[in-house]
């Protein structure tokens, strides 16, 4: 698996790779990630900037919410532990 592009993004880390004929988007914020597939015969044949298309702001925004529902959850989840 190997980097291609980085993303410039003020809240999260925004990474994509390539491997075995798919690009895989990470996004990392803090401890946290989440990552998605595209295969690249989904894509028109642009490559990688089929892929910065799907990224828009709104998707962005979704990704953003999801990991504070993620930090949420996890911190719940934590203090019913109390470790």
């Amino acid at each position: 698996m190997r980097v291609i592009a980085e993303l410039p993004h003020p809240e999260c880390k925004i990474s994509i790779f390539l491997m075995n004929q798919k690009y895989i988007v990470k996004f990392e914020q803090g401890t946290f990630e989440q990552s998605y597939k595209l295969a690249e015969l989904d894509l028109s044949g642009g490559g990688v900037n089929d892929v910065f298309e799907i990224l828009d702001e709104e998707f962005i925004a979704t990704v953003i919410e999801r990991f504070k529902s993620m930090r949420t959850d996890f911190t719940l989840a934590y203090k019913r532990h109390q470790f």
